[in-house]
């Protein structure tokens, strides 16, 4: 199945940017998802969450006049992840939607490889793909974010975590807004929406193939860390095992593990155990 076919598929691309995104990087992201891609998109929603730099205002009108198929809504007050893209997905115009961060890099056959898991797999409702960390330049790699691959394969590893990468994504925007669209959960908006989509069951899978560069480094691994966000994940595991995900057993490994690394494990400690244990796909 070739690119020509599948410029025929309308979709969207979704990004959130705030007040502390870099102009520079956001402009690259923006490239990455228009102008570098084999099949470009239809749609470019850009939610600007609250008041931003003149600097990053000055970047988004530019890039708005320069590339036709991008949107702006300009939002008074920020409102956080979560809400942002719950109207994102609310708004944008098409059934396959995109997610990007705003200082990510995507490759240049991203959506081409997507759209074609799509037009071959009619009941599939999201898709990703592996994603790099990288600092600063991608020559600076740091580790790499690999999925599992196969439907069945996905399912299982919801057992244990996410199963897709949320910043290579993309589904299904009827699917999203069946599951009740991304809710307020404290970092951890993706794994909430996931969750509740494998409840109803919607169906996921990767393309063995990297998919996005993804800017990292230690304040990332930070914010990963501390009481509250081990609060946030406890109860995506508590629902886990309320609906018979996963065994007693598996949620009290699961709780073990994560008090671990996001309370007792220093912040460089963690940010070793992110990029070179966690990012690995079991066997």
């Amino acid at each position: 199945m070739n690119s020509n076919k599948m410029n025929n598929i309308p979709f969207s691309v979704l990004i959130s940017v705030y007040k502390n995104d870099n102009p520079d990087d956001f402009r690259v992201a923006i490239e990455s998802v228009t102008i570098q891609q084999t099949v470009k998109p239809d749609e470019v929603f850009i939610y600007v969450d609250g008041p931003v730099p003149k600097a990053l205002a000055n970047m988004i009108k530019q890039l708005e006049e320069e590339i036709p198929t991008i949107f702006v809504h300009w939002e008074v007050k920020n409102k956080g992840l979560g809400k942002a893209l719950q109207y994102g997905m609310e708004h944008v115009k098409y059934e396959l939607v995109a997610r990007m961060d705003a200082d990510d890099i995507s490759v240049p056959d991203r959506f081409e490889c997507q759209l074609r898991m799509f037009e071959e797999d009619q009941n599939l409702s999201v898709a990703s793909g592996h994603v790099v960390d990288f600092i600063d330049s991608l020559e600076n790699i740091r580790g790499k974010r690999l999925v599992p691959i196969g439907s069945d394969t996905c399912m299982q590893y919801l057992k244990k975590r996410d199963a897709v990468n949320h910043p290579a994504v993309m589904f299904r925007k009827s699917e999203v807004l069946r599951a009740g669209n991304y809710q307020d959960w404290y970092l951890n908006e993706d794994s909430y929406l996931w969750l509740r989509m494998y409840l109803i069951g919607c169906k996921f899978n990767n393309i063995d193939k990297i998919l996005v560069y993804m800017r990292s480094g230690e304040r990332q691994y930070m914010r990963r860390g501390g009481w509250k966000y081990f609060k946030s994940e406890a109860g995506l595991q508590k629902l886990r095992l309320k609906y018979g995900i996963i065994s007693l057993p598996r949620y009290v490994f699961n709780m073990t593990v994560h008090f671990t690394v996001k309370v007792l494990m220093p912040n460089k400690l963690r940010s070793y155990f992110f990029q070179r244990l966690l990012r690995k796909r079991s066997d």
